[in-house]
């Protein structure tokens, strides 16, 4: 059960709204593989359907398959139809309403009607709420003496929890009248590009109709945010990147003459399907016309404006949590500290003191952490402990060691401040303020904070996955025999190991000769199994350099000519919907490369907020000449406070890597470097290696 695009629409009964853009009308959005487009403010009925009708001609011109989703219920309770037009089928109901329904912009006669159908049965029922100053006949205004011959809702409203009837034609959650108002269109939708209406039909046309409802599974959206809008872009992007097989289960769903609400007792799957992030686009890493060579710091500017997280989110206990992402702000469930408490052991009063001698009666009680607070006599004292709430009617406390006690009163010295030696409660978090903010890595210190301020569970990202390629005939696996012309694959082994570092899992997919077809076969399989590919050689334009050559056939190959050594070009492009990085062949420019360029890109894919490695200035102990237009980094380390580089440039030179403990960034200006110049050191720790 495959469809290509995914049109939701958020269905109004009333009249038109105007031109500005309001809450309480309809808004439509569309999406394709979990990417939605934004919402469509349709002012009115006429525009809506013609809208809906434009794109649906536009998609399946461009032979993509269509499912359309509106949100008001399909069919009426079993007996209904029978009682209204003499045939149980649901579509004898919509073609009932689409030839007595009268609708334009401004007015339409659905409570007329209402009452109308109210008169063919006792008067009484099924429907009621007259939204108009004028009275109908046959339609009350409320349920008094309400009668309805057919059940009050159908069986999807009775598994949908806080779903309203259908019968209810006003008022606060009225239905009704987008059943009224929505029925005639469906209908002329449905005979004009022969759709197919879920659950009525199997679903075998290229254009689909299914009933939704956002808010079995979404809230409020976020703030300043129109929520009907947002909700039909989160249902749109959620619905568009679920798997055939899984659209085909929540498909599965036998209700013939009622109908059904769409992932209807899927709930906690679509909850968690609507968290996780949208998808790369496949033009994603496309360079603007006429760049050339372009500068390190400007290429890792478009790499994070560009990326945004792909890792699947998942619910986990806060001390499961540990080297997880948070994968959006965790909110504090209570304020930390939750009380006023003392900082010190002492006495606690009210009210500062000025310069002089004061005493004051000590109370018997004394307040020890984790006392409730007890209630002070006004102009007394009290003994408290560190870390205790203070109790009623004290916000300051004088230490211990400057106050002497003699006949049941202390004394001390002023002056003294209101409000010494506490804290208040909340001033290092308060409640319902972010705890940890999203795109954070949970570690030992943000543990403590969630426990303290009582998150228990925590949203976070999974670990992203990273599939790993070695390509070239000339590689051999470590442990085999290596003949002429040959060389183990160091790449790969280095790839995974610094992978794992970054708190990443890696994905040995081995090594690919140079054979097209069999690195396409390796590329598919990857692309099930990761969210990331990292491939070394065939990243450039030759012959051989297949990696290239297959992005730039699937038309998603961009070749950033980088003004870096080592390194140069990187290839990115995207696979099958996941990124891929085209590192050197080289070991030190694939390492460089990783460092610079991928490290920081899946750490922003994995969910985390975009890693700026930290150096510091420290004497050259080397003498260099660089010449301008592109930016060095030289294998070094520190001895005696300056930084040594290696004494070979030379990127076939896997042992630098070994010796070296960190990386000396020269800028893409021309400089002359003799020892003593302060040159930029970035430790391999600053990588997270």
């Amino acid at each position: 059960m495959r469809f290509d695009t995914v049109i939701m629409v958020d269905w109004s009964g009333g009249n038109d709204r105007g031109a500005s853009p309001k809450p309480d009308a309809i808004w439509a959005a569309i999406a394709r593989e979990g990417r939605a487009q934004e919402a469509q403010y349709l002012r009115n009925r006429q525009v809506a359907e013609d809208w809906i009708g434009t794109q649906i001609e536009a998609e399946r011109a461009a032979g993509r398959r269509v499912l359309v989703g509106f949100d008001f219920p399909f069919g009426y309770p079993e007996g209904f139809a029978q009682a209204l037009t003499g045939n149980a089928s649901p579509f004898a109901v919509w073609d009932w309403f689409e030839t007595h329904v009268e609708d334009a912009a401004k007015a339409n006669n659905r409570f007329d009607l209402a009452g109308r159908i109210n008169t063919i049965s006792d008067g009484s029922g099924p429907f009621w709420g007259n939204g108009l100053a004028r009275d109908i006949e046959g339609l009350p205004r409320t349920k008094k003496d309400y009668h309805n011959p057919f059940p009050d809702r159908r069986q999807a409203e009775l598994h949908a929890k806080g779903a309203f009837t259908c019968w209810q034609m006003s008022g606060a959650g009225a239905v009704g009248s987008q059943v009224f108002m929505g029925l005639p269109v469906l209908a002329r939708l449905r005979r004009r590009f022969e759709a197919s209406v879920w659950p009525f039909e199997p679903l075998t046309s290229d254009i689909a109709i299914i009933e939704i409802w956002p808010s079995l599974t979404l809230g409020a959206g976020p703030e300043g945010r129109i929520k009907d809008a947002w909700q039909v872009e989160e249902v749109a992007r959620t619905v568009s990147s679920l798997t055939p097989e899984k659209l085909a289960e929540m498909l599965a769903v036998d209700a013939p003459e009622e109908g059904w609400i769409f992932g209807l007792g899927h709930e906690a799957y679509l909850k968690q399907a609507a968290a996780q992030p949208p998808r790369l686009s496949n033009n994603c890493f496309a360079l603007p016309p006429g760049v050339h060579w372009t500068p390190v710091a400007e290429a890792l500017a478009e790499l994070e404006n560009r990326l945004v997280p792909v890792a699947e989110v998942t619910e986990l206990p806060v001390l499961e949590a540990v080297g997880r992402v948070a994968a959006l702000d965790l909110i504090a469930q209570r304020s930390n500290p939750p009380l006023p408490n003392t900082a010190v052991d002492g006495y606690g009063f009210a009210g500062g003191r000025g310069a002089g001698v004061h005493r004051m009666p000590l109370a018997q009680d004394r307040a020890a952490a984790g006392d409730v607070p007890v209630t002070l006599p006004e102009g007394q004292a009290i003994r408290v402990l560190t870390g205790a709430a203070l109790p009623v009617g004290v916000d300051t406390v004088v230490l211990q060691e400057d106050v002497t006690i003699q006949d049941g009163q202390i004394a001390f010295r002023g002056p003294f401040k209101q409000g010494a030696n506490t804290r208040k409660a909340g001033e290092d978090v308060v409640a319902q303020g972010i705890a940890v903010a999203e795109g954070t890595r949970i570690e030992a210190p943000e543990v403590a904070l969630l426990c303290a301020t009582g998150v228990a569970r925590v949203q976070v990202y999974k670990p992203l996955r990273v599939a790993i390629v070695s390509t070239g005939a000339e590689l051999v696996e470590i442990g085999g025999a290596a003949g002429d012309g040959q060389i183990f694959d160091a790449n790969r082994p280095m790839l995974m190991q610094m992978v794992r570092s970054f708190g990443h899992t890696p994905v040995d997919m081995g090594i690919v000769p140079d054979d097209r077809a069999h690195l396409a076969q390796v590329l598919d399989d990857a692309a099930t199994r990761a969210d990331v590919i990292l491939t070394s050689g065939g990243a450039s334009a030759g012959d051989e350099d297949h990696v290239s050559a297959l992005l730039t056939q699937a038309g998603a190959m961009s070749l950033w000519r980088i003004a870096v050594k080592p390194g140069r070009p990187l290839a990115l492009g995207m696979w099958r919907g996941r990124p891929v990085f085209g590192l050197p062949g080289n070991p030190v420019a694939a390492m460089v490369c990783t460092l610079i360029f991928a490290r920081p890109a899946m750490a922003r894919l994995g969910g985390q907020d975009w890693p700026v490695p930290q150096g510091f200035d420290v004497p050259a102990a080397f003498s260099k000449n660089k010449k301008q237009g592109r930016s060095e980094f030289l294998r070094a380390r520190i001895r005696d406070g300056r930084a040594e580089v290696f004494a070979s440039e030379g990127s076939g030179r896997i042992s630098g890597l070994s010796w070296a403990e960190g990386l000396v960034e020269l800028p893409q200006e021309a400089a002359t470097i003799a020892p003593g110049t302060p040159v930029r050191y970035i430790p391999f720790g600053s990588f997270g290696l």
